[in-house]
């Protein structure tokens, strides 16, 4: 119990670092040795969905009243609100993306995991292993070619194309976690469902898949999971209007340098989807990993 309330600290004190560094300000974000207390201030999360643009004094007094705290915050620092960051479009990107690709991916795992569990597919193990095979090779090594490959189909830079590659990761991965719950499903259940009139696809969708649920949202977690961190391949294909938000956080820049404040905060709501989706699904996810399926 004790090394687990250890282990358990020690992960989140990054996530409390990076909260309380998204609710100070750019000096006290950069201040030696670091500001445990301090006056919080939303100045990061107005500077993340905001541009700014320094003005001279007499300007700013000429200005009718703040409409905002954004606008207040800027004029405290001889600046004015000029529009909106692009850290919104990144994040809807990334929502797009990873939902997109896990739909797809698990969609397309759950039907060859069945045929796999369920029929005499010639070189099964051959394929099985051809398919885990996918996921031993580092995502840097086949980055050229793809980007090559994308660049000459004019799949760079676009949703779909990010949605193909990171279906394309993620389905051995799919295809692996459904075939061990979907083996765990009795044949009986199909069969009896035939004898009574079901077509095989007929038991596939109203036997199998209300009984392999745990497994195909745990699945659809960890497929979820990839698809929003990934950082690599969205580095290297994206650059404007398909941009995921993890390689939009690191590039927010402020006057001085680095806006860490802006920084940590885009992190912060960055974690938000995902925390949600897997805290909302918990007792499938545990119930699959431990358990699976139905069992005979």
């Amino acid at each position: 119990m004790v090394v687990v309330v250890l282990y358990a600290f020690i992960t989140l004190v990054p996530l409390l670092w990076i909260l309380l560094t998204s609710i100070k300000s750019p000096p006290d974000s950069i201040s030696y040795p670091p500001k445990v207390v301090f006056e919080p201030s939303i100045e990061g999360y107005c500077n993340l969905f905001t541009t700014r643009s320094r003005q001279t004094e007499e300007y700013i007094a000429s200005l009718p009243p703040a409409d905002s705290a954004c606008e207040a915050i800027a004029r405290k620092n001889s600046m004015v609100v000029v529009s909106r960051s692009n850290y919104l479009p990144r994040f809807a990107n990334s929502l797009i993306i990873a939902i997109g690709s896990t739909l797809l991916s698990v969609g397309l795992g759950v039907m060859a995991a069945y045929a796999f569990s369920r029929f005499k597919v010639p070189g099964k193990d051959d394929l099985m292993f051809f398919i885990l095979s996918t996921r031993m090779m580092p995502p840097i090594a086949v980055a050229i070619p793809i980007y090559l490959m994308y660049r000459e189909l004019g799949l760079s830079d676009t949703k779909l194309g990010m949605i193909l590659l990171y279906s394309a990761v993620n389905v051995s991965l799919a295809v692996w976690l459904l075939k061990g719950f979907i083996d765990e499903i009795p044949r009986e259940y199909e069969e009896a469902a035939m004898v009574d009139g079901y077509t095989r696809l007929q038991a596939f969708r109203k036997v199998v898949l209300p009984q392999a649920t745990t497994g195909i949202v745990a699945t659809a977690i960890f497929c979820l999971i990839f698809a929003w961190n990934e950082y690599a391949f969205a580095v290297l294909l994206t650059s404007g209007e398909a941009q995921t938000a993890p390689p939009f956080i690191p590039i927010i820049i402020g006057e001085g340098g680095q806006d860490w404040p802006a920084v940590a905060a885009g992190t912060m709501l960055f974690l938000i989807p995902i925390l949600v989706f897997t805290v909302l699904l918990r007792k499938h996810l545990l119930r699959g990993i431990t358990f699976g399926a139905v069992r005979k």
